[in-house]
């Protein structure tokens, strides 16, 4: 059995709660990762004119997108518990910095399509790096707030996004924006190569948060690498691994649809120019921020408070669920302040699920297993995230046909409103006995 070297004797020690700068790393290239995701949507307003572009057109540029995303999920999720967190990381903010620049010399729906191909495999790997990097940085009662933190750069991805994109467009083209976004993720490489090991191997770490880390760590995990082998396939045979695929399949595809189809449906309901500063969409994005890191925080604050950690996990989510439900009712919003103010708070509440959701697999499982589990769980969300676009292709356009733009989106808010409570549901079943798995189960 591999075993975890004892933490360095030569570390300096000298910066206190460094797990925290760990999370700011994180935190910047999920920013990152969301900021250059969130450009094709902002841009299709000008894209769809200069290509002439269809909604389906559209709808399948996104399919390409997830696609790529779902084989990238199990790809690097595999690859980066095989390889380590720090080479893992580097290798896929390369990759999807490199396709992101890439955008700028596609010339038609095909080649937006092949570039957005290359992006989905290499942001795919931003999860499964990021919530095994919080498993072997942070004990159990920390790990949903600091996986709300990085989290949240989601939402401050889209609203930088949102500010960055008008102000390279006021002064140069929409290639500059893909030039110019794509090269942040170099910049952020730097740091990540200058600041990041793993807990055992960092010098800058104390001794004492060192053991506090560790302290707060489930015993099957103490003594055990970071590359320790783990059966892929037997991780199918545990029903950890199918709850925590049903959050993924079923709840990723609405975020899919709010981040791609909001700043349109915002300009064809309600006449918002994209090529301007949004407030409106800055206010929606700004409240998933608020989302994740509160979604996080109460979860914690019920393990501190001694709940057992999956019914505590659970119940959160169950509450944001019934809340989602609100999103039903932007069919009788009768002006944009109240679609504005209906839709950040559906974003917010997805973002609080989500980030209870992305902390089930370092609750169920050996950090060992973690990146394959959430690549495993986000392939799931990628193939509904195919799916969805077809449905929502096929309803925009026939509503459009119809005159009646609006009732599409309508249908499409009612699906998206029932889906988390349909969701918990499964998660529930499936976890009713649920524990942590030991590595030895899964080998």
């Amino acid at each position: 059995m591999a075993t975890n070297p004892k933490p360095s004797s030569s570390r300096m020690g000298r910066i206190k709660n460094y797990r925290w700068l760990v999370v700011a790393l994180l935190f910047t290239a999920t920013t990152i990762n969301y900021l250059d995701r969130q450009i094709i949507g902002l841009l299709k307003p000008i894209l769809e004119v200069e290509f002439s572009w269809t909604e389906t057109d559209f709808a399948r540029i996104v399919m390409a997108f997830t696609a790529a995303y779902a084989v990238g999920l199990v790809s690097f999720g595999w690859f980066i518990d095989k390889v380590g967190t720090k080479l893992g990381y580097s290798l896929t903010v390369t990759f999807w910095s490199i396709a992101g620049m890439l955008h700028a010399v596609a010339r038609s729906a095909f080649g937006f399509g092949l570039a957005r191909v290359g992006l989905g495999l290499g942001e795919a790997g931003n999860y499964p790096a990021a919530v095994k990097t919080v498993a072997e940085w942070f004990p159990n009662k920390e790990r949903a707030l600091a996986t709300g933190l990085f989290n949240a750069g989601t939402s401050v991805g889209v609203v930088v996004a949102l500010i960055l994109v008008p102000w390279i467009l006021s002064h140069y083209g929409w290639q500059e924006v893909f030039w110019i976004t794509g090269a942040l993720g170099f910049v952020w490489l730097i740091f990540w190569l200058i600041f990041y090991d793993i807990p055992a191997q960092q010098k800058r770490l104390t001794t004492e948060e060192y053991d506090y880390i560790i302290g707060g760590q489930e015993a099957e995990e103490k003594g055990v690498g970071e590359k320790a082998k783990v059966s892929w396939t037997k991780l199918f045979t545990f029903p950890q691994t199918w709850a925590y695929i049903t959050g993924k399949g079923l709840i990723d595809p609405i975020y899919w649809f709010f981040l791609f189809w909001l700043p349109s449906y915002f300009a064809t309901t309600f006449d918002l120019d994209l090529k301007k500063f949004s407030l409106e969409l800055m206010i929606i994005y700004t409240a998933t921020t608020v989302g994740s890191i509160s979604g996080g925080w109460f979860s914690s604050q019920l393990i501190k408070r001694g709940w057992p950690v999956i019914k505590a996990r659970k119940a959160v989510l169950l509450a944001f669920a019934v809340l989602e439900l609100s999103v039903i009712g932007i069919q009788f919003a009768d002006n944009v302040w109240v679609a504005v103010g209906l839709i950040s708070f559906a974003v917010a509440l997805h973002q609080a699920w989500a980030t209870n959701v992305f902390t089930l697999p370092s609750d169920m499982f050996p950090k060992q297993a973690v990146s394959s589990v959430v690549g495993i769980g986000g392939m799931a969300g990628a193939i509904g995230g195919i799916l969805f676009p077809i449905l929502i292709g096929s309803l925009l356009d026939t509503y459009k046909a119809a005159g009646n733009l609006a009732g599409g989106y309508n249908i499409i808010f009612t699906i998206c409103g029932f889906t988390y409570l349909i969701a918990w549901g499964i998660i529930h079943l499936l976890t009713r006995r649920s524990r942590m798995l030991s590595l030895a189960e899964l080998r």
